[in-house]
């Protein structure tokens, strides 16, 4: 099988100056939630590449990758140029583990997310298995101001499909909203304030927790949870705490 297989972009939407979305149709190999995959372009003779999470769910054939632009990256410093029609190249197959059929099973659900790492939790809540497996899914997104909150459409239409099984709550970093918890998410597990606004226990009976973002976050969130009782999961020793770093 090719190394690349050429797709076509169908939409790009930028949601800030720095973030932006793109969508291409492209015949790859099935993929699993919550799984990513390597996006590339030539530039200046060579292939220039770099991983990317699916956004949309498997069954959705138009291929969707949440993204921010990197001063220095000639990657997504070309991306933000393309067209519709434009070729965009990608891996033939998805990769990864971060995905519910290595969670082990619980009542409730926690998904924390920084930043575009919202956007593998996105591609998860569009498949029946989640709602199926859990009774309380907490969708968490940690942003810096408001702007970054986005996606909004797609989460309040799963937040109406499921009403009594989704939460969404969101944290905004350096602007105070009223509606968003003004903190860092290791921080509001700390003193309580994230599960008392759930209304959840981070509870190692009854929890499976991913975590999905920016190493800082990754690191003190799993050193928060492990004071709670929950240790990382593993295939051959379950736990309670799954992560992916963004970047490392």
């Amino acid at each position: 099988m090719s190394k690349w297989i050429e797709g076509t972009v169908v939409n790009l939407q930028q949601w800030t100056p720095e973030l932006y979305s793109i969508q291409l149709e492209a015949d790859i190999a099935p993929f699993t939630a919550g799984q990513f995959t390597r996006l590339a372009l030539e530039i200046e003779g060579e292939m220039v590449a770099r991983p990317y999470s699916f956004v949309n769910g498997p069954d959705n054939p138009l291929h969707e990758f949440y993204f921010i632009t990197v001063q220095d990256g000639p990657l997504t410093r070309s991306m933000v140029r393309l067209q519709s029609g434009d070729a965009l190249y990608i891996a033939p197959r998805g990769a990864g583990f971060f995905v519910l059929g290595e969670l082990p099973a619980a009542d409730t659900l926690w998904m924390l997310a920084t930043g575009t790492a919202l956007g593998p939790f996105l591609s998860i809540l569009t498949t029946p298995e989640v709602w199926q497996r859990y009774r309380n899914v907490v969708l968490v997104h940690a942003v810096r101001s408001a702007a970054e909150l986005t996606y909004q459409d797609r989460i309040q239409a799963l937040l109406e499909q499921h009403p009594q099984q989704l939460q969404f709550i969101p944290f905004v970093s350096r602007e105070a909203t009223g509606f968003a918890i003004q903190d860092r998410v290791p921080a509001a597990i700390a003193d309580r304030r994230l599960e008392e606004r759930a209304g959840f226990e981070f509870d190692a009976a009854g929890s499976q927790v991913m975590i999905c973002g920016n190493p800082a976050m990754v690191r003190d969130t799993v050193q928060v949870l492990e004071g709670r009782g929950m240790k990382k999961n593993k295939r051959r020793d379950p736990g309670q705490i799954t992560t992916e770093q963004y970047w490392k």
